[in-house]
């Protein structure tokens, strides 16, 4: 399955070019590129723009994405999923963790949840 990726407006630009560089089939648009939300969008319109589009939302928010999508999903709406990246990671260890859902991941795998990384292993205490 091929994964879309949104990386929202405070994700590290690094992020998308080294995604491209490791898989350059890989879809990945960042929030405030053409058509694709523009930078200062609120949450829940991101979260719009996403289940229109298909797009899964990588981000860094881990506070107040839980409350947008259970008021998404309380509207009866959908996403495709949420990947959270992980500040105990490296940049690098991130996007290991991003190419290694897209290549291992089955259609609607994610739908309506948040996927907190790492999702391939678990950190030592």
């Amino acid at each position: 399955m091929t994964l879309k990726y949104l990386l929202d407006e405070n994700v590290n630009p690094v992020y998308k070019i080294q995604l491209r560089r490791v898989r350059p089939n890989l879809t990945i648009w960042s929030v405030g590129e053409p058509t694709t939300p523009t930078k200062g969008t609120l949450d829940p319109e991101i979260l719009l723009w996403c289940e229109e589009y298909d797009f899964i939302l990588v981000t860094n928010n881990r506070t107040s994405m839980p409350v947008h999508l259970a008021e998404h999903l309380a509207q009866d709406r959908h996403i495709p999923g949420i990947f959270i990246l992980n500040p105990k990671l490296s940049i690098g260890q991130n996007i290991d963790e991003l190419i290694f859902i897209a290549d291992a991941s089955f259609q609607n795998e994610y739908k309506n949840q948040i996927i907190h990384l790492p999702y391939s292993y678990s950190l030592e205490s």
